[in-house]
């Protein structure tokens, strides 16, 4: 095999870069996989990717996890969660140009229809918490300004709570206790999956319903998520990687738009904070855990 790439993924991502030239061995691509939470939380997508490789021919378990830079020629796969063209990492979806393309799954997008789910389950709610990681400060703007629009049409109160360290989660919910929320939507952030254990036990502890983007939450115990299948948006990643170890130019892959979502109902949650699931969201829902 004569071409040799380097493909990583911004966001929570795979990376494969050349191995040192042997002359008596065929060149093999390694694939990294780069992610900002633990590799445990990630055995599904790292599943879908796998699909994703098989799909386009190639198939093996990941050789190697580590980062690497990438250059302006290196091929790049992303998976962001955001408009790429907005954040500057292609041209366009059509045609990215340059060398990276991936897929958008839409995380920072349906801000507004996670607040209205929210809404739907708690009607009654007038003061909503807005939990956000400052440190994403692009994804947090966006976020903030789905979200406050939405509020303002359902004519909702709105406080917004910054946490980028446990320390500050346990501040942000130390507030309740004067400010009483009738529900709180958890923002966008890797930090807040990977903390979703501790978000889970405060939100209990303080006996407020809330929303989240992954499906992750909603297994420890988070009341409904609502977000992109992440193990399908990585099967693409891995599609696109396998078509560009075939020779494929990123320039040429259009980026791909998620449409898989997953809602996710956690129903003994819903118990323990006194709440009825109207039977639309449960006939609606991907899962309903029991």
């Amino acid at each position: 095999m004569k071409r040799r790439a380097f493909i990583t993924l911004l966001g929570g991502a795979a990376a494969a870069w050349p191995l040192a030239a042997r002359a008596q061995q065929p060149a093999m691509p390694v694939i990294g996989f780069l992610n900002p939470t633990f590799i445990e939380s990630n055995a599904d997508r790292l599943r879908g990717f796998h699909r994703g490789l098989k799909d386009a021919g190639y198939f093996a378990p990941v050789a190697a996890f580590a980062a690497k830079a990438a250059t302006t020629t290196i091929p790049i796969v992303f998976s962001v969660n955001e408009d790429p063209v907005r954040l500057g990492l292609v041209a366009s979806l059509a045609r990215p140009g340059g060398n990276a393309t991936g897929i958008n799954f839409f995380t920072a997008e349906v801000a507004a229809k996670r607040l209205n789910l929210l809404r739907e389950l708690v009607p009654a709610a007038a003061h909503v918490s807005v939990l956000v990681n400052p440190a994403n400060a692009v994804t947090t703007e966006s976020t903030l300004r789905d979200v406050e629009a939405s509020a303002r049409a359902e004519r909702l109160q709105v406080k917004v709570l910054n946490a980028s360290t446990s320390r500050e989660i346990e501040a942000a919910f130390a507030s309740f206790v004067s400010d009483r929320p009738d529900a709180l939507f958890v923002g966008i952030s890797p930090f807040f999956v990977a903390r979703r254990v501790q978000l889970a036990q405060l939100v209990a502890r303080h006996v407020v319903p809330a929303i989240y983007q992954d499906r992750l939450q909603a297994e420890v115990g988070g009341l409904i998520s609502y977000g992109a299948s992440l193990t399908d948006a990585y099967r693409q990643v891995g599609i696109y990687t396998g078509r560009i170890l075939k020779g494929a130019k990123p320039a040429d892959l259009p980026v791909v738009q998620s449409s898989k979502f997953e809602l996710v109902i956690n129903h003994p949650t819903a118990r323990m904070l006194g709440i009825t699931v109207p039977d639309k969201l449960l006939a609606t829902a991907d899962e309903v855990i029991e």
